[in-house]
């Protein structure tokens, strides 16, 4: 076993039984670096995809619609996710 493992592992799943200890100000940023990084990806499906077309339940449907719908949900998930952090947060204290 290297050196140094076992001292992270203590750390980290002391973490995980503390919970996290005022991680607002750091979870916000990674929150806007999400959002960003899902609008460059949506901008960078539009921009490389063809406007072909391809039936989805028999209607005609633009292919690049389909990634920029799962882009859309999972930021979707995201802000959902952060709202409840926030409800929790609000909660606990």
């Amino acid at each position: 076993m290297r050196k140094g493992l076992g001292s992270s592992a203590y750390y980290e799943q002391k973490r995980m039984i503390e919970g996290p200890q005022d991680a607002g100000p750091d979870l916000d940023r990674k929150y806007w670096v999400a959002l960003a990084l899902f609008a460059v990806l949506a901008l960078l499906v539009w921009f490389t995809m063809g406007g072909d077309k391809v039936r989805v339940l028999g209607r005609p449907v633009e292919l690049r619609l389909i990634p920029l719908v799962v882009i859309g949900g999972l930021a979707l998930r995201t802000v959902v996710a952060r709202q409840a952090d926030r409800i929790r947060r609000e909660k606990k204290d």
